[in-house]
């Protein structure tokens, strides 16, 4: 799915006490692009996410998913945050339904596709364990199961490893890309760590300081699949350089 962003600001309360979150942002994500979304923390990341996805509504400009504006929350787009959120009281297999069951569609047509996303994270056998009897990157992974079980168009992604210790946040890095190159579903993915956004993305937007508004888009010169060595070379350094110096001018 296509998405448009169109001149897009949005601001909290009002008169003196008013905060500019955003101010005139404009960006496009092709079909089946991985854009990831770099800047200082509290610069409108995760606002604009919101946005996007329906759940809160610009102050100005415009959305757009393929050729409809948005104007609220659908149902072919799914938001992926940084924590798991899951119900305690269910077991895997049910949390990941949960979407099915709240859009009234039929759970016996989408059982067969929860099981194969469980197959494709790597949690067969944990279809009956607790949240609390799983670690927080197989929270995680039950997480993006439950957003990719409708099929969604669009996945908005808002630091969803940033709670996971370094080794484990490699880890869901590698298995996110292995899925990502399995579904082609367009990604946009907001995160605080440049390697990350460097090892997953084809393009990488940099945000200014609040207001936040688009300072750069950076093309990500290395093919797919990509595995960890590629944090080894020359290219990788002077990008991550590169992109530093975007952050902190």
């Amino acid at each position: 799915m296509r998405v448009t962003v169109d001149a897009v600001g949005r601001r909290f309360g009002a008169g003196r006490a008013a905060v500019h979150a955003l101010e005139a942002v404009s960006l496009s994500v092709a079909s089946g692009e991985f854009v990831s979304i770099l800047g200082p923390s509290g610069c409108g990341k995760s606002t604009l996410l919101r946005i996007i996805a329906g759940l809160m509504p610009a102050s100005a400009g415009r959305v757009w998913l393929a050729e409809e504006r948005v104007m609220g929350p659908r149902d072919d787009v799914a938001m992926v945050f940084q924590t798991p959120a899951l119900l305690p009281w269910r077991t895997v297999l049910p949390n990941i339904e949960l979407p099915v069951e709240v859009k009234g569609l039929a759970r016996t047509v989408y059982r067969e596709r929860a099981r194969a996303l469980i197959k494709l994270v790597g949690l067969e056998g944990f279809e009956d364990r607790y949240p609390h009897q799983l670690s927080g990157g197989m929270q995680q992974r039950v997480s993006l199961c439950r957003a990719l079980v409708c099929d969604p168009q669009l996945v908005l992604m808002d630091e969803p490893f940033g709670a996971l210790d370094a080794i484990t946040r490699e880890q869901m890095n590698v298995e996110l890309q292995r899925i990502w190159l399995e579904k082609r579903t367009t990604i946009v993915f907001v995160t605080h760590s440049i390697p990350e956004a460097i090892f997953l993305s084809d393009r990488i937007v940099v945000m200014s300081s609040r207001p936040g508004t688009i300072r750069s888009a950076v093309t990500v010169p290395f093919g797919r699949p990509r595995g960890l060595d590629v944090f080894k070379t020359e290219a990788t350094w002077t990008l991550a350089d590169a992109l530093r110096g975007e952050l902190t001018d």
